[in-house]
């Protein structure tokens, strides 16, 4: 398969797929003119790597569970600990969204949008030790 034929099956950019050679991700075969030959094996693993990054795994974590996929010895508490902690970072995350949403949910509400100057949005941005103008 070509790359534009393995994009397509993929769900992935052409873009994408040439970087994930690049990092050593897959190493597709090359034809003798130099273009890639994608096996079936670099589409799995492209939709393997594809779905992981869906789910948020850095590049890193797609290639420590690449490995662990093609270890027949690993042990799946390797996985699940790896997914733990990813579990752990996506709530962080999410805890700090709640946040951020909070107070700009906030000063919205206290911005009155009108025709005056004054803006609660733009005071909180400054920083409440700094003055305007200052910056």
């Amino acid at each position: 398969m070509n790359i534009g034929e393995v994009a397509q099956q993929s769900g992935l950019p052409a873009k994408t797929i040439r970087y994930y050679e690049d990092i050593g991700l897959i190493s597709p075969q090359r034809s003798e003119n130099g273009y890639r030959a994608f096996r079936e094996r670099d589409l799995h693993k492209l939709a393997f790597i594809g779905r992981a990054r869906a789910l948020g795994f850095t590049i890193e974590d797609c290639r420590t569970l690449l490995a662990l996929y093609q270890n027949d010895h690993r042990e799946s508490g390797q996985v699940k600990a790896l997914a733990e902690q990813h579990l752990v970072a996506i709530d962080d995350k999410i805890a700090q969204l709640r946040s951020m949403r909070a107070t700009l949910s906030h000063l919205v509400h206290c911005c009155a949008g009108d025709h005056r100057p004054d803006c609660p949005i733009l005071d909180d941005l400054a920083g409440s030790d700094l003055h305007r103008g200052d910056a």
